[in-house]
């Protein structure tokens, strides 16, 4: 476990320190991606998650950017969060696994604007199926753009 407890924990993490070698481990896999232009584990600007902007190449012009938002916490809680900026607004979906008191600990707020509460669902337990569970579904809504 890497020490940066300075750093504190987040309110999603029911209070969980959070999972810096989880996120370096994300980050090195996600950097291999070709889906992804830039992978960056603790931006100074979101330094408790991974930031992954997508190729624009997978989007027509009306997307600006498409990015995934990781945070992963040492009692294995996390909020995986997607968004896409369009030239006429945006697209917010997200995966969680947290104590709330709008839904199960397993739930996801579905696009295009992410409600609370969301959908009560079961995640898997392993990490990499979890983020294999969203990759699949992000490159769904990918090809949805092509197909239409």
């Amino acid at each position: 476990m890497t020490d940066r407890s300075d750093e504190g924990a987040s309110a999603d993490g029911n209070g969980a320190p959070v999972d810096f070698d989880r996120l370096d481990l994300l980050a090195e896999r996600l950097s291999t991606d070709d889906r992804f232009t830039q992978v960056e584990a603790t931006p100074d600007f979101a330094p408790d998650r991974v930031a992954c902007v997508y190729d624009p190449g997978f989007y027509p012009r009306s997307v600006r950017e498409a990015r995934l938002e990781i945070v992963w916490f040492e009692n294995g809680d996390f909020t995986v969060h997607y968004h896409e900026d369009h030239a006429e607004g945006t697209f917010d979906h997200r995966w969680d696994r947290h104590p709330s008191d709008h839904n199960t600990r397993d739930h996801v707020h579905p696009g295009p604007d992410a409600p609370t509460p969301g959908t009560n669902v079961s995640h898997p337990s392993d990490w990499r199926d979890v983020l294999s569970t969203v990759l699949t579904a992000i490159e769904e809504r990918q090809r949805g753009f092509w197909t239409e």
